[in-house]
């Protein structure tokens, strides 16, 4: 494959006219050193700098790499930087337009280009998750071969959705979801460094953490929704950023919501009691507020897994699987589409019939463990299993209850301290109504009445 007079032309145009490139494009890393968050693959000595040449070893032996983390956070840019720091060709493609003519006209090229002229390949396929086992296949010969160096990125947990010999000959990376730290610092460069915006403009404090709450730790939005915002203060005539002005180009308003203070708790306790109080319409409102306020969707996500126990339970016993489908779901997939998950599951959570009784049996029944209301497990219950349990009493008399009509054996299975205590006190709403009657049988059949 001859080089890219495109692509070629379009890097020519930018170094003449950096401001031709959108920010997100001009403040794209030059080097490892210059990539923000990922620090724990950043450190000396990791597969990461060995990948690139750097530090004792050399190269990593690896001639795949995947690349999973939610949106935003970096994962095009690694595979620049990657392809920058080695010298190579970088070619990229998206699982989501591309198919196996590209791919293989790719490789073909990568082959011609490393015998016409010695330059090595890193492609760079995103959104791998959505290639087909046939079209993942398509890859291995490349791979096995070191025709190309892949770098494929996912969103999507790699050991659900990558094939296995592919995985196998793949350095895995995880990348983590970006601070506000960390965006505040690419923020900040963006504003003052050359190729950015070069001190054109300033950005305030309230005006920056807006920027922040929008981004919800996507790197890519945060420097578009800053270049869209500098844009409008500068036809303005403006020095700074306000955040009026960010708010009327990004089209949103600035929520008070703060998410490590008072209003993170107050607004997250809303919405647990709003979902507890059957309130569908209010849960929405404060599920939307921490959207909106760029909270962390898997913080969201295990408060509605603990409401499905808390406060709904047996009336409903498919609300707990929902909730969690729901949070590995999230984690899959993460904003903006997250969003609709989140609402799925609150809206069904708000709707089920509720109950507490999980929340007040284990509550009883841890009070009397602490007050001491142990007890000595009966001997009929002990192990038996080894030598010399018998001639301890230990298993001796008990009854296998799927030996007995039923499968309810008339014995004592709690100490005698807390004998006949009840702990468990079913209500008559929705599924729990069951419950409450297969209780009551099996404590007179327990009783052997």
């Amino acid at each position: 494959m001859e080089p890219d007079l495109f692509t070629a032309a379009a890097e020519d145009r930018q170094e003449k006219d950096p401001s031709a490139s959108p920010l997100a494009v001009r403040m794209r890393p030059r080097n490892l050193d210059e990539v923000v968050g990922q620090q724990h693959l950043l450190k000396p000595g990791s597969p990461l700098r060995r990948l690139v040449g750097e530090g004792a070893g050399g190269p990593a032996g690896a001639s795949s790499v995947i690349l999973w983390g939610p949106p935003g956070i970096g994962k095009t840019t690694l595979a620049y930087v990657v392809s920058q720091a080695t010298q190579k060709r970088f070619v990229e493609l998206s699982a989501i337009t591309a198919g196996v003519k590209e791919v293989r006209a790719v490789i073909e090229g990568a082959k011609r280009a490393a015998g016409g002229y010695g330059k090595e390949t890193v492609l760079f396929l995103d959104e791998i998750h959505r290639f087909s086992k046939a079209q993942q296949d398509s890859l291995l010969p490349a791979v096995e071969n070191r025709w190309v160096t892949l770098i494929a990125a996912t969103t999507e947990n790699p050991y659900f959705s990558i094939i296995s010999p592919l995985l196998s000959r793949s350095l895995l990376l995880t990348l983590e979801p970006l601070t506000d730290e960390d965006l505040t610092a690419l923020l900040r460069r963006a504003l003052t460094e050359e190729r950015g915006l070069g001190g054109a403009v300033t950005l305030p404090a309230d005006a920056e953490a807006h920027l922040l709450r929008i981004a919800g730790g996507d790197a890519r939005r945060a420097l578009t929704a800053l270049e869209a915002g500098a844009g409008s203060a500068i036809a303005k005539g403006e020095e700074e950023i306000t955040l009026r002005t960010l708010e009327e180009t990004v089209d949103r308003a600035a929520l008070k919501y703060d998410r490590d203070g008072d209003q993170h708790y107050d607004v997250a306790s809303a919405l647990i009691k709003s979902i507890r109080g059957s309130d569908v319409d209010a849960a929405l409102h404060y599920l939307a507020r921490m959207i909106e306020a760029g909270e962390d969707p898997r913080f969201i996500a295990r408060r509605l897994m603990i409401s499905a126990s808390e406060d709904i339970g047996l009336a409903d016993p498919t609300a707990l699987p929902l909730a969690v489908a729901a949070a590995q779901a999230v984690a899959m997939i993460g904003f903006p589409e997250a969003a609709l998950t989140l609402s799925h599951a609150t809206i069904a959570l708000a709707l089920a019939p509720k109950s507490n009784t999980a929340t007040t049996a284990i509550g009883a029944a841890l009070a009397d463990v602490r007050a001491g209301l142990a007890g000595t497990v009966p001997a009929h219950l002990r192990d038996g299993h080894y030598k010399g349990a018998a001639k301890l009493g230990h298993a001796v008399g008990y009854v296998y209850p799927h030996d007995v009509p039923g499968a309810i054996a008339a014995q004592q299975y709690a100490p005698d301290e807390i004998h006949g205590k009840r702990y468990y006190e079913p209500t008559r709403y929705g599924a729990e109504a069951r419950y409450a009657d297969v209780v009551e049988m099996v404590r007179k059949r327990l009783r052997g009445a």
